[in-house]
């Protein structure tokens, strides 16, 4: 006896077809959609062409200034308005290149920054955990001090992030590098086990775990 109409069986063959080919074609309008315009290595544009190379690099202004939440929460957060301005109501307060600031104070909302390093939501990251943990502003975000306009430095997909969870060790810093651009570390293969431990990194395995970044 059938126990399906012929029309549940060619149902259940297209979705057997259907369903794989839809989760590829999400795969790949991922991929395509971080890819453009946030190519590797191009600078995205933004409301005002903010330098880190001068503000970071030359003027040696610590990341936690204008990324205050970097240390305690997933975000790092991005400059308010008032940040902007604790410095530039004295410098270059009439600054062409700086009209989008003052209309943003006129206006009452926040300049709207384009992220440049951004994750779809189900992927869960934290910054305040990778910094405390010993990873550097510039293992993933790389040179920032020495870019005149910000790009992306890394391809943010899932291989290049298990390729730090699985050998955590040559990615960690002292405490006094966490806060630059170091992309090298300092420390010598003992000096990095030793650091591991005393920041109680003792397996990798949970950090390979899927729940780890997808919850």
């Amino acid at each position: 006896m059938q126990v399906f109409t012929p029309r549940a069986v060619l149902l259940l063959k297209l979705s057997a077809i259907g369903v794989p080919l839809a989760a590829a074609a999400a795969v790949f309008a991922y991929r395509w959609d971080t890819s453009m315009p946030y190519a590797i290595g191009a600078a995205v544009e933004q409301p005002i062409p903010f330098s880190h190379k001068h503000h970071a690099g030359d003027d040696g202004i610590d990341c936690r200034y204008c990324h205050a939440s970097v240390e305690n929460s997933r975000t790092a957060g991005l400059p308010s308005t008032q940040t902007c301005l604790n410095c530039h109501s004295q410098l270059f307060r009439d600054a062409p290149l700086l009209a989008p600031l003052r209309q943003s104070l006129e206006a009452g909302r926040s300049l709207p920054w384009r992220r440049v390093n951004d994750l779809p939501d189900f992927v869960f990251f934290d910054h305040g955990i990778h910094v405390h943990k010993g990873v550097s502003c510039g293992e993933c975000h790389g040179p920032i001090d020495e870019m005149p306009l910000t790009w992306r430095k890394a391809s943010l997909d899932m291989q290049w992030c298990l390729g730090c969870h699985r050998d955590p060790a040559p990615h960690l810093h002292p405490a006094d590098e966490v806060f630059s651009a170091a992309q090298t570390s300092t420390l010598n293969s003992g000096q990095r086990r030793a650091l591991m431990a005393q920041l109680g990194i003792a397996s990798t395995r949970r950090l390979t775990d899927c729940s780890t970044c997808h919850r």
